[in-house]
């Protein structure tokens, strides 16, 4: 494995909010991709009260190399999960919320009933609430959209060539098609997607994904530095320098889109408010 530089070196966090936080979480019996994904931001964003909820269980159909989230037998869908994420979000009094899940392959609608619902229950709890449904494969994605949540976002995780090992139960071109898709259905709402550095993918490459992203309309990108879980994960290919994520945050602007973050320490849904409210 390869060594962290200095830039990739976490502070630790001690605050009494990050306690309140992970209570509360415990309390209500709520999961989220912070924990179970062991993101390095975890402390910060606990920090300041806030959290991307993880519904429908914490073991995923699949089971892509780069991803800490477990696989295994799925849990059964918890029917008041949507009201108690609800209610995290009043006692939490968050202005933006991100909800995503684990790939459910198992349910005849991947899991797409169960999010409409989480957003109807966030809706009567907190109506001023914005949300973004960050969203795995789902074949049908009508009703969500329907709901017209103020983001829908699907993350590419990565370049083409590297799906087969890092992806092998997804397929790039349909997760093209997933973003596309929810713009036919309700141009209205923002997509967003994500993508990891240091897997091994070239220059050209990057830049190929990016013109794909766009041709499927997708305003809102986020890129951030790939993170090995642990030795029995894909392994790091290479560390890119913060100056190396500035290059391409300012070249994916020029490409078309109206919001990047793009730096080491960048997650899908860090700081999610500032670019999609």
């Amino acid at each position: 494995m390869l060594k962290k530089p200095e830039w990739l070196q976490v502070p630790y966090n001690d605050n009494e909010l990050i306690d309140h936080t992970s209570f509360l979480l415990d309390e209500l019996r709520l999961n989220t991709v912070c924990i179970e994904a062991n993101c390095p931001n975890r402390g910060e964003c606990f920090a300041n009260k806030t959290a991307t909820f993880m519904i429908l269980g914490t073991n995923c159909t699949r089971n892509c190399t780069f991803c800490n989230v477990g696989s295994g037998k799925p849990m059964p869908v918890d029917e008041g999960e949507p009201e108690r994420v609800a209610e995290a979000v009043l006692k939490l009094n968050l202005r933006y919320v991100v909800i995503t899940s684990v790939t459910r392959d198992d349910l005849p609608d991947d899991g797409e009933e169960h999010f409409v619902n989480t957003v109807r229950a966030i809706r009567k709890a907190a109506p001023e609430t914005l949300i973004e449904t960050l969203i795995p494969d789902l074949a049908d994605i009508k009703n969500l959209t329907n709901e017209s949540p103020a983001v829908i976002s699907h993350n590419i995780e990565t370049v083409k060539s590297l799906y087969n090992r890092v992806r092998p139960e997804a397929d790039y071109c349909w997760s093209l098609d997933v973003l596309k898709r929810i713009k036919e259905l309700n141009p209205k709402i923002r997509t967003k997607t994500g993508i990891m550095l240091g897997l091994g993918e070239t220059h050209k490459e990057i830049l190929e994904t990016f013109e794909d992203i766009r041709d499927t309309g997708c305003e809102i990108l986020t890129i951030g530095q790939y993170l090995a879980p642990s030795k029995k994960h894909y392994p790091v290919q290479s560390y890119i320098k913060p100056e190396k994520f500035d290059e391409y945050g300012k070249i994916a602007k020029e490409r078309g889109f109206r919001h990047v973050a793009s730096a080491p320490f960048v997650r899908s849904s860090y700081k999610a408010e500032n670019m999609g409210s």
